[in-house]
């Protein structure tokens, strides 16, 4: 398996790319270690993973308290050992409207809420991989300079913004023997609530796509476990690209 024996933190676990994150994780032999907001929704993505066979633990933690963060990567490392893979994918808040729409408090609040979450986890874990010389720090959206597409608002500045950490992060854990690494998407329709308004995005990121098909779930969690594992050991800061053609160069 890719991962056995690895340790694996996915903040935001209980949503559908966490989720499929982490059951891929798992599947290749990482335990697991889901983080969220939510009891109840974290316990159904661990039963999932123990019922194929596979360990995951839960623990409901405030990503906006540094010292909750911390706390918690301390006790996995003291419970496994290692910490050797860690993922954010706790968003923003969306705001999907012309710039000139949003109120400069809304955006800035948006932007705070995602920069000090991805700052906080990766803080954490990056403090851990350091001193063991090893881990893999994965990040989801990714940054296409080459299309644009009006009314996004907040949410590729987002994206963006977190590239730009990305980056910093990658140069400055290099030495470490720190990977740092992006997952490209250009959406992911099974993410999308499963309700009429949305069948038209849904089919619209399908369209934009050079295969006809767009990325499903169980492909984020594929490419997620081959590039967290040693299999991936020369790809740092850099975006993997999973968007079946949708973006590109």
């Amino acid at each position: 398996m890719l991962l056995e024996d690895k340790t694996a933190v996915v903040y935001g676990a209980g949503g559908s790319i966490g989720s499929a994150m982490a059951e891929a994780f798992a599947a290749e032999g990482a335990n697991c270690f889901l983080v969220g907001r939510t009891a109840a929704t974290l316990d159904a993505v661990a039963d999932k993973i123990r019922a194929g066979g596979g360990r995951a633990e839960t623990a409901v933690v405030d990503v906006f308290d540094a010292t909750a963060v911390a706390d918690h990567a301390g006790a996995v490392v003291e419970k496994t050992g290692s910490l050797d893979i860690s993922v954010n994918v706790i968003s923003q808040t969306a705001i999907f409207q012309p710039l000139v729409d949003i109120s400069v408090p809304d955006f800035a609040e948006s932007m705070s809420r995602l920069v000090t979450s991805q700052l906080l986890t990766t803080k954490a874990a990056a403090g851990h991989m350091i001193d063991q010389k090893s881990g893999v720090i994965l990040f989801f959206g990714g940054s296409d300079r080459v299309n644009k597409s009006p009314g996004l608002g907040n949410v590729q500045i987002g994206f963006d913004t977190v590239e730009a950490l990305r980056r910093q992060w990658a140069c400055e854990l290099g030495p470490h023997g720190v990977r740092v690494v992006t997952l490209l998407t250009g959406g992911i329709p099974e993410s999308f609530p499963d309700i009429p308004e949305m069948a038209a995005v849904r089919q619209s990121l399908h369209d934009a796509t050079l295969l006809g098909r767009a990325a499903a779930l169980a492909d984020v969690g594929n490419v997620a476990a081959f590039v967290a594992s040693d299999r991936g050991r020369t790809l740092t800061s850099t975006q993997v690209n999973i968007s079946c053609g949708a973006v590109g160069d």
